[in-house]
């Protein structure tokens, strides 16, 4: 139970309602700011102004998956208010508190590290981004059958990557029964492939093995799915770019040799926000429920 925990949650989407659940549900304080034209109640929750009030005494603050952008501003879709997150309201928290978020920008982390707090970053850790795969995979999958005239069965797909979303996504394009290239930079990533009943190569041999591809899912968050790349693909193929903006192919060439690519970062919040909701909710009430005994115990 989070009794007498004291949380600020600033901002989001329809996954933070499910946060705002679970943290009411385990007794936390919780004070929220953003929500004003949300027309569902949110029981439990104390609606507040954005204002330094709020952070001094804060035993979390809870951002939006995206945290703030390179000024500060917090996303906030049930809002037409503009919420700043400044480094005064920062300097204001408690030295105990710790300000969670999925991925932060430098102005966040920056900010953070200036006054001594501590920053949690959710996307970084293996549960949450292995948990998160599965409805990024659905995602996926979604998109290529709007975008495409084929089967994903007996199709030709290609998944650059094999790490937390890679292997979600080629396991769930295996299972619909495509023919599935999965492009690896190690030893032991192309053994397990291999082992997985996957068509393993390296990334350097890529421009050698799209020449036949269907569909090619992008898991890694550089400059892989180059012109050079492009050119050898055929004309028919669909890319679905996974990584975080702004993803790792050249989406102007594409669109010049006429090969339709799609960017695609953050579908567990657009396909599925309640499942991705839970999964934040699940992760951060067990770190403030972790961090609160620590702090008990240490008095």
């Amino acid at each position: 139970m989070l009794t007498g925990v004291q949380v600020v949650l600033l901002g989001g989407d329809a996954r933070q309602l499910e946060v705002i659940r679970k943290l009411t549900e385990l007794d936390a304080a919780v004070t929220v700011a953003g929500f004003d034209q949300l027309h569902t109640p949110l029981d439990g929750a104390v609606h507040a102004e954005l204002s330094a009030d709020l952070f001094p005494g804060a035993d979390a603050l809870v951002l939006p998956a995206v945290g703030t952008d390179d000024d500060g501003t917090i996303p906030a879709v049930f809002s037409d208010r503009e919420l700043i997150l400044t480094e005064e309201h920062i300097a204001l928290l408690p030295k105990h508190c710790k300000v969670y978020t999925g991925m932060a920008k430098p102005y966040l982390r920056e900010a953070c590290q200036r006054q001594s707090i501590a920053l949690v970053e959710l996307f970084d850790r293996d549960d949450v981004a292995i948990y998160n795969s599965i409805p990024t995979a659905e995602g996926a999958v979604m998109m290529a059958i709007q975008h495409t005239d084929i089967t994903i069965h007996s199709s030709s797909c290609m998944v650059l990557g094999i790490g937390r979303t890679g292997m979600t996504m080629a396991r769930t394009l295996q299972g619909l029964g495509a023919k599935v290239k999965v492009g690896v930079r190690r030893e032991e990533h192309f053994a397990r492939a291999l082992e997985m009943g996957f068509e393993p190569f390296y990334i350097t041999d890529l421009q050698q093995h799209v020449s036949n591809i269907d569909l090619l899912f992008n898991t890694i968050p550089t400059m892989i799915v180059t012109a050079q790349i492009i050119a050898n693909l055929p004309s028919r193929a669909v890319i679905i770019d996974l990584a975080s903006k702004p993803g790792g192919t050249d989406f102007r060439f594409a669109e010049k040799r006429g090969i339709k690519a799609l960017l695609a970062p953050g579908l567990p919040g657009i396909v599925a926000p309640k499942t991705a909701g839970r999964i934040i909710a699940d992760c951060l009430s067990r770190l403030i429920t972790e961090d609160t005994r620590q702090r008990g115990n240490a008095q």
